[in-house]
């Protein structure tokens, strides 16, 4: 890829967000109903290609249950409210009511109450019991504190998720999460990331991932880019990625790894183009903190909004506007991409004339960055 020279001692290649590019019409039409947006990792079918993000302002044990009827995966939060009181929706309801200066301080506050084994056995049997594919997700800090008692309660499906994982952490304070050995002596699938790089994400794949989250401080909650400068934009960043599956697909003997977008999906249309780019699910955050019926009362935030040291996030608002079903399903009622996301999906694959979403990652995309009206 060509570079740019920034200055007499520094080049970069340039990388393109969801809004610098766009997907290309072919000679070929289908009809939507006739197209399939459904993905499987592991043994588990999904009917659509989406994960609910494990942020309390969008997953709760309800809302979880209520994305995987609707054919999602939802991944609850394991170090969030719900695993460490025993009803958080006071405190949810005054996240919501928060002065905004005085918000980050307050929810580092309540976010210090300790993590209780027994509450993260209880939500996840909850889940269980409603009949969807468990699923949840601890940060690599806490994973080998509490690993034991996820397996022990019965998840389908491990998520690690920060906001980078890699697949070799230096730290001469404590031992390390060692991923490879970790996963291999585990009984269920791990998704892990986030990773934005070919070589970090090919090192997570080597590691027995079933899947690799994508992204890195470009979610609507983040302000990574603003305490870290770090950012990585996202359409160049799955398109490494899912080379490095492809790599890895040839060097492994065909195993497959999913490729998750996880950051920056923020309407319908960054589903397509992040599906385009190479994704086989996107993972939603703020897209679904919209909802009416989410658990952050049109509010959204991330654990790095109450990091007790060094926030790297905030609460944003972000105002109910549709239920979770028309959201995801329909029918829509905005023109802004914010709901009826699936079905804007089966349309952008009818119009380009492809049947599923493992076939729509070949479409051809363009550089066309967006000017906003």
């Amino acid at each position: 890829m060509t570079e740019t020279e920034i200055g007499r001692g520094k080049r970069g290649r340039r990388a393109y967000s969801f809004d610098d590019i766009a997907v290309v019409p072919s000679r070929r039409t289908r009809d939507p109903e006739e197209v399939s947006v459904g993905w499987q990792i592991d043994a588990y079918h999904f009917d659509i290609p989406v994960m609910g993000a494990p942020m309390d302002s969008v997953i709760s044990p309800d809302t979880a249950i209520g994305l995987g009827r609707l054919g999602a995966l939802p991944v609850l939060d394991l170090e969030g409210l719900w695993t460490r009181y025993e009803d958080p929706m006071p405190l949810l309801a005054e996240i919501a009511s928060l002065d905004p200066a005085l918000a980050t301080p307050r929810m580092q506050a309540i976010y210090a109450e300790p993590i209780k084994p027994e509450l993260i056995t209880e939500r996840l049997r909850e889940l269980r019991a409603a009949g969807v594919t468990v699923a949840g997700a601890l940060s690599p800090q806490r994973t080998q504190q509490y690993w034991k008692t996820v397996v022990d309660a019965g998840v389908d499906l491990f998520v690690i998720r920060g906001t980078t994982v890699s697949a070799e952490h230096v730290s001469g304070r404590a031992e390390p999460l060692n991923l490879t050995r970790f996963i291999y002596e585990l009984d269920v699938p791990v998704i892990v990331g986030g990773a934005a790089t070919h070589p970090a994400a090919l090192h997570l794949m080597r590691t027995g991932a079933a899947g690799v989250l994508v992204g890195f401080g470009g979610g609507a909650a983040h302000t990574t880019r603003t305490t870290l400068g770090i950012h990585a934009p996202m359409a160049t960043a799955v398109a490494d990625v899912a080379e490095a599956r492809r790599d890895y697909l040839d060097e492994s003997g065909g195993r497959y790894v999913h490729v998750i977008a996880d950051g920056g999906v923020g309407t319908s249309g960054d589903v397509v183009k992040a599906i385009a780019c190479g994704a086989d699910a996107v993972m939603l955050g703020a897209a679904l903190a919209r909802a009416t019926d989410a658990p952050g009362r049109g509010y959204h935030w991330g654990p790095e909004a109450h990091h007790q040291q060094l926030p790297r996030g905030e609460r944003i608002a972000l105002g109910g506007q549709a239920s979770l079903q028309e959201i995801l399903l329909g029918p829509g009622r905005q023109a802004d991409g914010t709901t009826n996301i699936v079905g804007a999906l089966r349309r952008a694959m009818a119009t380009t004339g492809y049947s599923d979403v493992k076939e729509f990652q070949r479409v051809e995309v363009v550089v066309a960055p967006y000017a906003d009206r």
